[in-house]
């Protein structure tokens, strides 16, 4: 049996954002990650309640920030039509728009407003999805965005670019526990909660080799 087919390069999972129906892969998957993970202490940090100190008044505030790359060079080179014609340009367009209410609902509740019909209320977005492996589906709202362009073509399309997104984790406390938000992030949580085992020993076993305990 001929092996010109075999392989032994593991299959690539690419990370993406998921928004509502849209699903935006990452080109190329992130070279880093850096997480910040901040504790949901009481106000005042508890001080003067040793009860108070150690409460915590929910699941932390978790950050995330990436950066993604983009480049329509293979593509050009490919011959293909879109990138040809436009670079870069659809996958900047679709990760801005994350950014923005719709312009038909903008445009909806402008018209509504001037005719005075309803009073005009900031739309909700579709839950947004960051999704990094099976074992990272959290649902996230995008902070900010970072654009760098680079290389453009002769109409100015940019070929290159480099995005570096804001990422702010939304917990159960943020979406409900009813909510397919909330569910997720408990489920990750959970999921952290079982792995953890791996990596820890019960207390006891290192408190009684501590000398007066």
């Amino acid at each position: 049996m001929s092996d010109d087919n075999f392989t032994f390069s593991p299959r690539l999972i690419k990370g993406a954002l998921i928004s509502g129906p849209q699903v935006i892969p990452f080109q190329y998957n992130p070279e880093t990650l850096t997480r910040t993970v901040v504790a949901m202490a009481p106000a005042g940090g508890g001080m003067g309640s040793t009860t108070e100190a150690l409460r915590l008044n929910g699941p932390p505030k978790e950050t995330i920030q990436i950066e993604i790359h983009l480049d329509a060079t293979d593509a050009l080179a490919g011959g293909d039509a879109v990138a040809a014609s436009l670079g870069v340009g659809p996958m900047l367009a679709a990760l801005e728009l994350l950014l923005y209410p719709p312009s038909v609902l903008a445009i909806a509740n402008e018209a509504l407003a001037l005719i005075g019909i309803i009073e005009v209320v900031p739309p909700v977005a579709p839950l947004c999805l960051f999704v990094f492996g099976p074992q990272r589906v959290l649902p996230v709202r995008i902070n900010q965005l970072s654009i760098t362009e680079e290389l453009f073509d002769p109409n100015l399309n940019p070929i290159q670019a480099k995005v570096s997104l804001s990422l702010q984790v939304l917990t159960y406390q943020d979406l409900g526990f009813g909510s397919v938000g909330g569910a997720l992030f408990l489920g990750q949580q959970m999921a952290k909660e079982a792995i953890s085992l791996l990596a820890t020993s019960p207390a006891g076993a290192l408190l009684s080799k501590v000398p007066g305990i």
